[in-house]
């Protein structure tokens, strides 16, 4: 919108007409296309593509990762970072847009106190939410992993008026249970490196909603095998968490060049710490399937040899069934 009047109709009548400089129709179907046109084009004039500042990945520079008007900006020093950002924040003003100060948030691998641009203070943090998953500084799932399985049982707790009704039979359910709460908690699981004590407690959830379900008390000496035999949930939590992230492989390795799949295969200038190493998600993924990374590209290229590998893991890389 540009140079318009509008009015808005409340509950206690209709307001006066008032002017709208320049923006974007809440909910029109044009706004993200419109507004992503705007940022781009800040972004171009910020010059962050033409920057050194940022991450080298297979030789690759990357200091901006956007989507719709959330922004992160990268750097491998604190001089860089408020270089870009300094870039941006001016860039950005000339084009009527303000750098918001309360919803920045600064996160470093190494310890940081305190941060300012311009005189005003930043917050330091260790972890933020983004895009609906959290961040850490340290790079472990684990945190995400706990926080989604919370956010599943508070679903789980909100369908109790609907599961103990009897007028709904098991299997409707069992579907219930599959449509509403363990979307909840695989969200963004595409992503995760999961640890064994990881499947532990995604193993220990599953079993709590199904216990749930079926009213079973943790008191009762029932075994974990009778309460799978009468829900009989065809694939797991954990294999399901499983099958999107070969998807998601897949996908990506199917791909050209993309960023994806070069912060996927990429390496990092230096060298790893020493002592025992950390699992990274390649490395999740040629364990489940005991391939090489070559024999991978293989398969993933012929669709259905790929999906009928994806069936076979899921299927058999469950602790409940063991």
């Amino acid at each position: 919108m540009w140079d318009k009047k509008l009015q808005l109709e409340l509950e206690y009548g209709t307001t006066d007409w008032f002017k709208i400089g320049k923006g974007v129709r809440q909910g029109c179907i044009l706004s993200p296309c419109l507004f992503n046109l705007y940022a781009e084009y800040i972004m171009r004039k910020a010059g962050l593509d033409e920057s050194q500042a940022g991450i080298k990945i297979a030789g690759r520079n990357i200091n901006n990762l956007r989507y719709a008007d959330d922004t992160t900006l990268m750097a491998e020093s604190e001089e860089e970072l408020k270089n870009l950002l300094m870039r941006v924040k001016e860039e950005s003003a000339k084009y009527g847009l303000k750098l918001n100060i309360k919803k920045t948030k600064i996160m470093a691998t190494g310890p940081i106190t305190s941060w300012q641009i311009e005189g005003e203070e930043m917050e330091a943090v260790r972890d933020f939410t983004f895009l609906g998953s959290m961040i850490t500084a340290d790079g472990d799932s684990s945190h995400e992993i706990k926080r989604r399985l919370l956010l599943g049982r508070r679903a789980m707790t909100g369908l109790d008026s609907i599961l103990r009704s009897r007028d709904i039979t098991l299997p409707t359910k069992v579907r219930i249970v599959k449509a509403m709460v363990f979307p909840v908690v695989m969200y963004g699981s595409e992503s995760w490196t999961i640890k064994k004590a990881d499947r532990r407690r995604i193993d220990a959830f599953e079993l709590w909603c199904w216990r749930r379900l079926l009213r079973v008390p943790w008191t009762a000496r029932r075994s974990n095998a009778s309460i799978l035999k009468e829900i009989s949930p065809e694939c797991s939590l954990e294999g399901q968490i499983l099958k999107l992230r070969l998807q998601y492989f897949g996908h990506l390795m199917r791909r050209e060049d993309s960023l994806e799949k070069t912060l996927m295969l990429g390496k990092m200038e230096g060298t790893r710490r020493r002592g025992r190493q950390r699992t990274r998600w390649l490395d999740s993924v040629f364990e489940v399937t005991s391939m090489s990374l070559t024999k991978l590209r293989e398969v993933v290229e012929d669709r259905g040899a790929w999906r009928a590998l994806v069936h076979g893991v899921t299927k058999s890389r469950t602790r409940l069934n063991d």
